[in-house]
Protein backbone atom coordinates (compact mmCIF):
# COMPACT_ATOMS: atom_id res chain seq x y z
CA UNK A 1 0.00 0.00 0.00
CA UNK A 2 1.91 3.52 -1.34
CA UNK A 3 2.10 5.96 1.38
CA UNK A 4 -0.92 8.05 -0.56
CA UNK A 5 -3.22 5.31 -0.03
CA UNK A 6 -2.98 5.27 3.41
CA UNK A 7 -2.54 8.81 4.07
CA UNK A 8 -6.21 8.46 2.63
CA UNK A 9 -7.10 5.75 4.35
CA UNK A 10 -6.20 7.58 7.76
CA UNK A 11 -7.67 10.95 6.46
CA UNK A 12 -11.28 8.66 5.89
CA UNK A 13 -10.70 7.48 9.06
CA UNK A 14 -10.64 10.31 11.16
CA UNK A 15 -13.54 11.95 8.96
CA UNK A 16 -15.45 8.96 10.40
CA UNK A 17 -14.44 9.11 13.72
CA UNK A 18 -14.75 13.27 14.08
CA UNK A 19 -18.45 12.85 12.21
CA UNK A 20 -19.71 10.23 14.63
CA UNK A 21 -18.33 11.89 17.22
CA UNK A 22 -20.24 15.68 16.16
CA UNK A 23 -23.54 13.55 14.70
CA UNK A 24 -24.62 10.95 17.72
CA UNK A 25 -24.58 8.50 14.71
CA UNK A 26 -27.22 9.95 13.01
CA UNK A 27 -27.02 10.51 9.17
CA UNK A 28 -23.33 9.48 9.10
CA UNK A 29 -23.48 8.09 5.47
CA UNK A 30 -20.51 7.19 2.82
CA UNK A 31 -20.81 10.19 0.90
CA UNK A 32 -20.59 12.79 4.00
CA UNK A 33 -17.45 10.78 4.85
CA UNK A 34 -16.02 11.37 1.73
CA UNK A 35 -16.83 15.20 1.57
CA UNK A 36 -15.74 15.73 5.57
CA UNK A 37 -12.51 14.11 4.85
CA UNK A 38 -12.10 15.53 1.23
CA UNK A 39 -11.99 12.95 -1.29
CA UNK A 40 -14.27 11.12 -3.39
CA UNK A 41 -17.37 9.28 -2.82
CA UNK A 42 -15.58 6.24 -4.99
CA UNK A 43 -11.80 7.14 -3.00
CA UNK A 44 -14.15 5.86 0.39
CA UNK A 45 -15.66 2.47 -1.73
CA UNK A 46 -11.93 1.86 -3.01
CA UNK A 47 -10.69 1.74 0.90
CA UNK A 48 -13.81 0.17 2.44
CA UNK A 49 -16.25 -2.05 0.56
CA UNK A 50 -19.28 -0.72 2.70
CA UNK A 51 -20.13 1.09 5.41
CA UNK A 52 -20.56 -1.53 8.04
CA UNK A 53 -16.55 -2.21 7.51
CA UNK A 54 -15.73 1.51 7.59
CA UNK A 55 -17.51 1.91 11.28
CA UNK A 56 -15.70 -1.22 12.55
CA UNK A 57 -12.07 0.27 10.70
CA UNK A 58 -13.03 3.88 12.43
CA UNK A 59 -13.29 2.27 15.74
CA UNK A 60 -10.48 -0.17 15.89
CA UNK A 61 -8.72 2.91 14.20
CA UNK A 62 -9.88 4.85 17.47
CA UNK A 63 -7.98 2.59 19.58
CA UNK A 64 -4.27 3.19 17.67
CA UNK A 65 -4.50 6.62 17.90
CA UNK A 66 -5.40 6.25 21.60
CA UNK A 67 -2.42 3.64 22.21
CA UNK A 68 -4.89 0.81 23.06
CA UNK A 69 -2.01 -2.24 22.85
CA UNK A 70 0.56 0.01 24.70
CA UNK A 71 -2.13 0.15 27.83
CA UNK A 72 -2.62 -3.51 27.44
CA UNK A 73 0.50 -4.13 28.14
CA UNK A 74 1.01 -2.89 30.94
CA UNK A 75 -1.99 -4.45 32.59
CA UNK A 76 -1.03 -7.98 30.64
CA UNK A 77 2.38 -7.42 32.45
CA UNK A 78 1.13 -7.59 35.67
CA UNK A 79 2.77 -10.09 38.49
CA UNK A 80 -0.73 -11.13 39.97
CA UNK A 81 -3.82 -11.80 38.51
CA UNK A 82 -5.05 -10.08 41.53
CA UNK A 83 -2.97 -6.59 39.93
CA UNK A 84 -4.07 -7.48 36.89
CA UNK A 85 -7.53 -7.02 37.34
CA UNK A 86 -6.78 -3.84 38.79
CA UNK A 87 -5.04 -2.55 36.36
CA UNK A 88 -7.78 -3.76 33.71
CA UNK A 89 -10.06 -1.47 35.68
CA UNK A 90 -7.82 1.62 35.81
CA UNK A 91 -6.72 1.09 31.99
CA UNK A 92 -10.54 1.04 31.41
CA UNK A 93 -11.36 4.38 33.81
CA UNK A 94 -8.89 5.96 31.74
CA UNK A 95 -10.20 5.02 28.20
CA UNK A 96 -13.83 5.33 28.07
CA UNK A 97 -13.76 9.42 27.69
CA UNK A 98 -11.58 9.01 24.76
CA UNK A 99 -13.58 6.38 23.40
CA UNK A 100 -16.83 8.14 24.77
CA UNK A 101 -18.02 10.65 21.70
CA UNK A 102 -17.89 7.56 19.05
CA UNK A 103 -19.06 5.09 21.95
CA UNK A 104 -22.18 7.20 22.78
CA UNK A 105 -23.05 7.70 18.97
CA UNK A 106 -23.09 3.67 18.00
CA UNK A 107 -25.03 2.91 21.24
CA UNK A 108 -27.71 5.07 19.89
CA UNK A 109 -27.49 3.82 16.35
CA UNK A 110 -27.32 0.60 16.75
CA UNK A 111 -30.88 -0.27 17.19
CA UNK A 112 -32.02 1.10 14.21
CA UNK A 113 -28.48 0.82 12.10
CA UNK A 114 -26.98 -2.50 11.17
CA UNK A 115 -23.60 -0.99 10.88
CA UNK A 116 -23.28 0.69 13.86
CA UNK A 117 -24.68 -2.39 15.85
CA UNK A 118 -21.57 -4.36 14.23
CA UNK A 119 -19.17 -2.24 14.93
CA UNK A 120 -20.28 -1.93 18.37
CA UNK A 121 -20.67 -5.14 18.79
CA UNK A 122 -17.07 -5.80 17.71
CA UNK A 123 -15.56 -3.48 20.30
CA UNK A 124 -17.41 -5.07 23.22
CA UNK A 125 -16.35 -8.07 22.39
CA UNK A 126 -12.74 -6.75 22.33
CA UNK A 127 -13.91 -5.81 26.22
CA UNK A 128 -15.10 -9.18 27.10
CA UNK A 129 -12.14 -10.72 25.65
CA UNK A 130 -9.91 -8.87 28.02
CA UNK A 131 -12.46 -9.58 31.14
CA UNK A 132 -12.32 -13.34 30.03
CA UNK A 133 -8.51 -13.08 30.35
CA UNK A 134 -8.58 -11.29 33.61
CA UNK A 135 -10.99 -13.80 35.38
CA UNK A 136 -9.05 -16.85 33.57
CA UNK A 137 -5.64 -15.63 35.00
CA UNK A 138 -7.26 -15.31 38.65
CA UNK A 139 -8.95 -19.14 38.32
CA UNK A 140 -5.57 -20.13 36.85
CA UNK A 141 -4.38 -18.85 40.67
CA UNK A 142 -6.92 -20.23 42.66
CA UNK A 143 -7.89 -16.84 43.44
CA UNK A 144 -11.24 -16.48 42.03
CA UNK A 145 -14.21 -16.74 44.43
CA UNK A 146 -15.99 -20.22 44.72
CA UNK A 147 -19.47 -19.37 43.55
CA UNK A 148 -18.42 -18.20 40.38
CA UNK A 149 -17.66 -19.99 37.40
CA UNK A 150 -15.24 -18.59 34.79
CA UNK A 151 -18.35 -17.77 32.58
CA UNK A 152 -20.16 -16.53 34.86
CA UNK A 153 -17.57 -13.96 36.24
CA UNK A 154 -16.63 -12.60 32.88
CA UNK A 155 -19.98 -12.41 31.97
CA UNK A 156 -20.32 -10.16 35.42
CA UNK A 157 -17.45 -8.35 35.29
CA UNK A 158 -17.98 -7.14 31.45
CA UNK A 159 -21.58 -5.93 32.52
CA UNK A 160 -19.75 -3.99 35.56
CA UNK A 161 -17.52 -2.19 32.46
CA UNK A 162 -20.30 -1.18 30.10
CA UNK A 163 -20.11 2.48 28.69
CA UNK A 164 -23.68 2.84 30.07
CA UNK A 165 -22.39 2.03 33.87
CA UNK A 166 -20.03 4.42 33.48
CA UNK A 167 -21.98 7.16 31.85
CA UNK A 168 -24.44 7.27 34.53
CA UNK A 169 -21.46 6.96 37.72
CA UNK A 170 -19.73 9.74 35.73
CA UNK A 171 -22.18 11.97 34.18
CA UNK A 172 -25.24 11.93 36.40
CA UNK A 173 -23.45 10.35 39.71
CA UNK A 174 -20.78 12.98 39.46
CA UNK A 175 -17.80 10.41 39.83
CA UNK A 176 -14.49 11.75 38.94
CA UNK A 177 -12.06 9.32 37.00
CA UNK A 178 -10.37 8.23 39.98
CA UNK A 179 -13.11 7.82 42.14
CA UNK A 180 -14.35 5.47 39.08
CA UNK A 181 -11.46 3.63 39.20
CA UNK A 182 -10.69 3.34 43.15
CA UNK A 183 -14.64 2.48 43.18
CA UNK A 184 -15.40 0.29 40.60
CA UNK A 185 -11.71 -1.57 41.68
CA UNK A 186 -13.05 -2.16 44.88
CA UNK A 187 -16.35 -3.66 43.74
CA UNK A 188 -14.94 -6.20 41.64
CA UNK A 189 -12.06 -7.14 44.10
CA UNK A 190 -15.02 -7.65 46.39
CA UNK A 191 -17.08 -9.97 44.08
CA UNK A 192 -14.69 -11.80 42.44
CA UNK A 193 -11.65 -12.37 44.33
CA UNK A 194 -10.70 -14.52 47.37
CA UNK A 195 -9.57 -12.72 49.95
CA UNK A 196 -5.78 -12.79 50.84
CA UNK A 197 -4.87 -14.63 54.76
CA UNK A 198 -3.14 -11.81 56.65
Amino acid sequence: MSRETNETRKKILQATVDSLGKTGGEGVRMGDIAKTAGVSRQAVYLHFASRTELLVSATRFLDEELDLEERLGFVRAAESARERLIRYVHFWGDYIPGIYGVAKALIIAQSSDEAANVAWDDRMSALKSGCEAVVKALAAEQALKPEWTKESATDAFWAMLLVPVWENLTLKCGWTTEQYKDRVTLMVLNSFVKETPP
